[in-house]
């Protein structure tokens, strides 16, 4: 089901232009969450399909206006949309803007309800993912059952683990679940998470671009009612159980949908040797480093971001070919 999105809530800037024929709307999941969404029209004569592109935490539509843009130049539609409890869908803790969901699987009925009440209908395809960071957990976990509608997926600098730490994975998700079994899922995670929080351009391990950091600082600073704060205990738990899962043979196995996996060489953010890790073992898997750059591959400088592109182009045009 369909619904209209108040104008107020996209946010325009002379520095950060909307895409051409850009339109905006929200859709309830199956279980009652409003998620917004937006599209954009092929710049071509012609369309080559729908990529469905899927953004990170604490990340929002108006973030990826310029890569919206660049694919339509390209004669791709574009739809995305904002996850539960950020940008502009609908938050699910009151009074807090803590980075907050209860399972894993929440994130996959926002995927769903997009697919299936707005690509599906309204989106010409065929279709293509391309994900960031926690966009790209979401699509590899969702992978089994997407392979009837999607054609082939691009996941850059995916949030398949954390970068090297004293404590593992699994001591990580088996305190986080406990903690929220005994009520502390809502609670902060404090120093030991990530923070919601822009870092400053001299300790950025986002992107070396400095107009791009700045006009995303801007936009924070513009309308900080789009972004969220450090994410919650069950957070942790919900996230580090689905990357769990992609350490599992027979979970791997099932990833069927032709993947690449584009990881920075610089990132500080997820581990990209697991991401790589993980490309080797996929049946359908093939992974690609682009050195130097930061985690942000969307927001990195011309000199990665552009190659980022290119080997998008690359991986997807067989299956949406040039109209």
């Amino acid at each position: 089901m369909h619904e209209t999105a108040e104008p107020a809530r996209l946010l325009v800037t002379d520095g950060n232009p909307a895409p051409e024929g850009l339109t905006l709307g929200t859709v309830r999941t199956l279980d009652g969450r409003q998620v917004r969404y937006a599209r954009a029209p092929s710049a071509q004569e012609g369309t080559r399909g729908t990529v469905i592109l899927l953004q990170g935490r604490n990340e929002t539509i108006e973030k990826y206006f310029e890569t919206m843009r660049d694919l339509s130049a390209r004669g791709f539609a574009v739809l995305t949309f904002d996850w539960r409890g950020q940008g502009g869908s609908e938050r699910l803790l009151r009074r807090s803007r803590l980075g907050h969901v209860r399972r894993f699987g929440h994130y996959l009925n926002d995927l769903e309800a997009v697919l299936q009440n707005v690509a599906l209908p309204d989106c010409r395809g065929p279709y293509a993912i391309l994900a960031h960071s926690m966009g790209g957990l979401i699509a590899l976990e969702a992978a089994p059952r997407l392979s009837n509608i999607i054609e082939r997926m691009v996941v850059c600098a995916p949030l398949v683990a954390f970068p090297r730490r004293k404590v593992g994975l699994r001591t990580i998700h088996r305190v986080a679940r406990f903690l929220t079994a005994l009520g502390f899922g809502r609670s902060a995670l404090g120093p030991f998470g990530p923070s919601g929080k822009l870092p400053d351009p001299e300790n950025n391990p986002l992107t070396s671009e400095a107009g791009r950091f700045r006009r995303n600082r801007e936009l924070m600073q513009a309308a900080p009612d789009l972004f969220i704060g450090g994410p919650t205990v069950a957070w942790l738990a919900a996230v580090s159980g689905a990357m769990l899962r992609l350490t599992d043979s027979d979970r791997i196995a099932r990833l069927n949908v032709p993947t690449l996996i584009v990881t920075a060489g610089a990132d500080r953010v997820v581990s990209s040797e697991a991401a790589e890790r993980l490309a080797w073992r996929m049946r359908c898997g093939a992974s690609l480093s682009v050195p130097l750059a930061r985690h942000e591959l969307l927001q990195e400088a011309d000199r990665f971001r552009e190659p980022v592109l290119e080997a998008f182009e690359a991986f997807v045009g067989e299956s949406l070919p040039p109209a």
